[in-house]
């Protein structure tokens, strides 16, 4: 459904970018997106892997990484960040307090979605910058250091998938008349 869904958006998305052309060449402003410009801005990846790249990286080189691109910001080894910046590891059994930690370690249920947040808007400074490799070696810096992954760990798309989050469980279904998760309650097939 998710896939029908967006390829409903591309097509809306070509759709609307060629009416936007139209109306753009009558006024001499601008000029169509391409399949390839369009494509370049495709680059979800969903909870099941779904999108991942091809690529791979390891805990070691994610530490290399993560001084040089993302210490400035959440602070060595991810716990003391920058003012306005988010922490990123610990906070493990926190959720149920009053105050709760949130971090890629203690909160995310997927790590193929870390994989998606950090290829999309990392570093802050120049987001969609890095190369595959180095984002799936700074997700596998970030799970070792919030003790899910060990540190000889090496990511791929396929190890990714693999990765059981603590918080995986801790989310419920969408229950909305709108949303794929709606439970059955009367007559169900």
């Amino acid at each position: 459904m998710r896939a029908l869904s967006a390829s409903v958006a591309v097509v809306l998305f070509v759709f609307a970018g060629s009416a936007l052309a139209q109306q753009a060449s009558r006024h001499g402003l601008g000029t169509p997106a391409t399949l390839e410009q369009i494509r370049g801005w495709d680059i979800d990846v969903r909870p099941d892997g779904a999108g991942l790249p091809p690529g791979k990286g390891t805990v070691e080189q994610g530490e290399k990484v993560y001084a040089e691109q993302c210490a400035a910001c959440h602070g060595e080894k991810g716990q003391n960040p920058a003012k306005g910046f988010d922490r990123l590891v610990g906070g493990k059994g926190t959720l149920a307090t009053p105050k709760p930690v949130q971090t890629a370690g203690s909160y995310w249920p997927y790590a193929t979605t870390i994989f998606d947040y950090v290829n999309r808007a990392m570093p802050f400074t120049a987001p969609n910058s890095l190369a595959a490799d180095d984002v799936y070696s700074v997700v596998a810096y970030l799970l070792y250091l919030n003790d899910i992954v060990p540190r000889q760990a090496i990511m791929d798309a396929q190890e990714l998938t693999k990765v059981k989050m603590p918080n995986a469980d801790g989310f419920i279904p969408d229950g909305r008349p709108d949303t794929e998760d709606l439970k059955c309650k009367v007559d169900c097939k």
